[in-house]
């Protein structure tokens, strides 16, 4: 297991040398500059290459990707141009709040979705299963923006039962558990909005690995030798139906911490979603780069980590 590990992550080197000639490229070929996209009127043309020259955007692009991946190498991911601080600290200071939020979703979702992929598959086209499917396409096929902003109207406008938008309530000094039960309070629309967005998906996973178990010669046997119904469901089938999950468990990984860029924007909430958004319109290229870049490791990482469980909750899988 030791030896297949380090062989993975020695892979990720030219897979991630390959990812940032990409990415870069990409952001090369992408036309304007962040002296452009700031549109001052008032700025000269001399001005704007004198800009152009400190930020080092004159320089040809093989140039800047050079320069950019040696600091990279050294831990350095440079300057955002927007936010006129490091790269590391921009992350640091965005990424926590959508990290809550993300989280909170997966604990969700996964939760109801084990729960009613289980009950569905046992319930083949019984009323509770032709229920929670015509539930779990209608959230797959509505936009996570008009959920959101019907959960505004619904819920926050007319019931006045929840706050409209923000992290906190303006204005509040709070700290300790009444800090985060504000926090809390505020996530809750949002949070509700990406449970039901990824929990549909979720469901007719979980739902299909189940029917495909419960078919299998070793459950009918369980039952013949009497076992109650609820310890081959949950006890013999369950774990197996799991184990194709796994493989969506190591993709969650990158999803924590890449945000909701629509979601954090209807519901004005302060994530790197909406952060890295900005950044793609403001040309900010250290710092779109640079969280791609965080993105893709994470990305690999979450494969590896897959990999690794996989083999664990099925002793049958070697890892060579």
């Amino acid at each position: 297991m030791r030896q297949y590990i380090i062989r993975r992550l020695l892979q990720l080197i030219p897979t991630l040398i390959g990812i940032s000639i990409i990415v870069f490229a990409i952001s090369a070929m992408v036309p304007g500059d962040f002296i452009t996209a700031k549109n001052n009127p008032n700025m000269t043309a001399e001005k704007a290459e004198d800009l152009r020259h400190i930020y080092g955007l004159d320089k040809p692009e093989y140039q800047r990707y050079f320069i950019w991946a040696g600091n990279m190498l050294k831990g350095n991911m440079g300057d955002s141009l927007q936010h006129k601080m490091p790269v590391t600290s921009v992350i640091n200071t965005y990424v926590w709040n959508s990290f809550i939020i993300a989280f909170a979703t997966l604990i969700l979702s996964w939760i109801i979705a084990v729960i009613t992929g289980v009950f569905s598959a046992k319930f083949q086209y019984s009323f509770f299963d032709r229920i929670v499917t015509l539930v779990v396409f209608l959230c797959m096929s509505l936009p996570s923006f008009f959920i959101g902003l019907l959960l505004i109207k619904l819920l926050a406008l007319d019931w006045k039962l929840f706050p409209v938008a923000g992290m906190t309530t303006a204005g509040l000094n709070a700290s300790g558990w009444a800090y985060i039960k504000d926090v809390a309070y505020h996530m809750f629309l949002p949070t509700v909005v990406l449970t039901m967005l990824s929990t549909g998906s979720l469901t007719r996973y979980f739902r299909a690995g189940m029917l495909e178990v419960i078919r299998q010669d070793y459950i009918r046997t369980a039952r013949a030798k009497g076992l109650k119904e609820v310890t081959v469901i949950f006890k013999h089938a369950l774990r197996n139906a799991l184990l194709p999950a796994i493989t969506l468990l190591g993709f969650e990984l990158p999803a924590l911490f890449s945000g909701a860029m629509i979601l954090e924007k209807v519901f004005v909430w302060p994530g790197i979603g909406q952060v890295y958004l900005e950044s793609i319109n403001m040309r900010d290229y250290p710092f779109m780069l640079g969280f791609t870049i965080f993105l893709a490791v994470l990305t690999l990482l979450g494969n590896l980590l897959a990999d690794v469980l996989y083999g664990i909750a099925d002793p049958r899988i070697r890892l060579k």
